[in-house]
């Protein structure tokens, strides 16, 4: 008995594992490409398998493939797509740019596999392959791919932030808090309109997003080798783009030019952009939190974050803001992902993009990460943090800011006089006011009220 068996392909023969689902393609690849040990992420395996079941009905309808085969094919995808022999997909993210190998890692299992359920022989690129060609197959999988976890997962957690922060927004309407610009101490707002400015960055990126999946849903499927369709039947991409719309639920149509989605990845490139304007903003947001959060005695203090775990292997009782954290580092890693794709969508050399594999990996990957901390943060951080109100109050009270009120009643000059003087005796604005100026303290304390203050205006 041996562990291995004998494939052979149109380089010759290699050996195989004997209990491999795959063939000789594949095992050169494997044996080519051990660099990283990342593989292509499960949603584009299953987003592979949809097009070769996709294909198969498509060529079955146009009478190409015969239906047993074709059958067999569709079986087998579909199992695929449930999540079934996600072990016999190993092939690195670095890989050759098209993504030949693990277009020929699908062919190959789903052949294996679809053989052994068909009384006739499934082959990997006469029918499995039908009418198509790696480098159609693997920029259509990018594209349905990023589409279908934009809308599955990278919305629906956005909207979920959006909506936590706008009812944690509209309960903490009667806080209002001091200001801060440059770090430093400014004219008084409210909570309420602090995350509002959050939950409109969140709207924002969901618009950005939803603005750039048209493109996305264009696909390159029917432009074969270098965009012209040889070899695939002249109705074959618009019948595979309205299967897979009816499949998902998507709107997918032909790209315009099979000769543009074959030779750049722009569509995705933008995609990605938007992915780093939602990043920022999340960053943004989370640094937000860890400064309003910080202390608890020796920093803001404005709010108390739930204690989610214990911070610190020596310091009893420390506690951190782990979830604002987290979304830090996610922010950073798509930033990264950005500059890669950017990087990756310069590759389109004449017909053909060649850094397809990694531009899906981390396409996917950012659509992923920012999905499960948008959702970490709403519900971890965001919705149930506590207002210190007495901190609030305690800073108001005593920011020499407020005089910016007397402005247009005792001019600049002497209100700085004012501020200068409260800071300096750490009192409050009000009392200083009262002695530096001829206000009555009821007009002063109308003036400077903060809750008045933050609706902005001229008093």
């Amino acid at each position: 008995m041996t562990d291995y068996r004998i494939e052979k392909d149109s380089m010759g023969e290699l050996q195989v594992p004997a209990d491999a689902l795959y063939g000789a393609q594949t095992q050169r690849a494997i044996n080519n490409f051990s660099i990283s040990g990342l593989e292509m992420p499960a949603a584009f395996i299953k987003t592979v398998a949809l097009i070769k079941q996709t294909a198969a009905k498509v060529n079955i309808d146009l009478e190409l493939l015969d239906k047993e085969q074709g059958a067999a094919i569709i079986q087998v995808s579909e199992s695929i797509i449930q999540g079934k022999y996600a072990e016999q997909f190993p092939i690195d993210v670095f890989q050759t740019g098209s993504g030949t190998s693990t277009n020929m890692n699908l062919n190959e299992v789903i052949a294996h596999l679809a053989s052994e359920i068909s009384d006739k022989a499934v082959g990997a690129n006469d029918h499995v392959n039908m009418g198509q060609s790696s480098n159609d197959v693997i920029p259509t999988a990018i594209h349905i791919s990023a589409a279908l976890e934009s809308h599955r997962q990278l919305i629906p957690a956005l909207t979920h932030l959006a909506e936590t922060i706008e009812t944690k927004a509209a309960a903490c309407a009667q806080y209002t808090k001091t200001g801060r610009t440059h770090l430093m101490d400014a004219m008084p707002m409210t909570l309420e309109q602090e995350l509002g400015a959050w939950a409109l960055q969140i709207r924002n990126g969901i618009a950005r997003v939803e603005s750039a999946l048209p493109r996305i849903q264009k696909l390159a499927q029917g432009g074969t080798a270098v965009g012209t369709g040889i070899n695939a039947h002249p109705e074959f991409a618009k019948r595979f783009a309205a299967e897979v719309s009816t499949v998902t639920k998507l709107d997918f149509v032909p790209n315009d030019s099979f000769f543009e989605s074959l030779s750049c990845q722009d569509a995705i490139v933008e995609l990605s952009g938007q992915l780093k304007t939602i990043a920022v903003s999340l960053m943004k947001i989370a640094n937000d939190l860890r400064w309003m959060n910080s202390g608890p005695l020796a920093g803001l203090g404005e709010i108390e974050l739930t204690a989610l775990q214990p911070g610190s292997s020596i310091m009893p009782g420390k506690v951190n803001p782990v979830i604002p954290e987290a979304t830090a580092m996610v922010a950073a890693q798509v930033i990264g992902n950005d500059a890669t794709i950017t990087v990756a969508g310069q590759s389109g050399s004449f017909q053909l993009n060649v850094m397809l594999p990694v531009i899906a990996y981390n396409i996917l990957q950012s659509i992923e990460i920012i999905s499960q901390v948008s959702k970490a943060l709403a519900d971890t951080a965001i919705a149930d943090f506590s207002v210190r109100v007495e901190n609030l109050e305690a800073a108001l009270a005593k920011n020499p800011i407020l005089v910016t009120a007397l402005n247009p009643i005792i001019g600049y000059a002497k209100a700085a006089e004012i501020a200068k003087a409260a800071y300096k005796q750490g009192r409050p604005i009000v009392d200083v006011a009262e002695e530096m100026t001829d206000l009555s303290r009821s007009e002063l304390e109308r003036i400077l009220n903060p809750k008045h203050l933050a609706e902005g205006g001229v008093n």
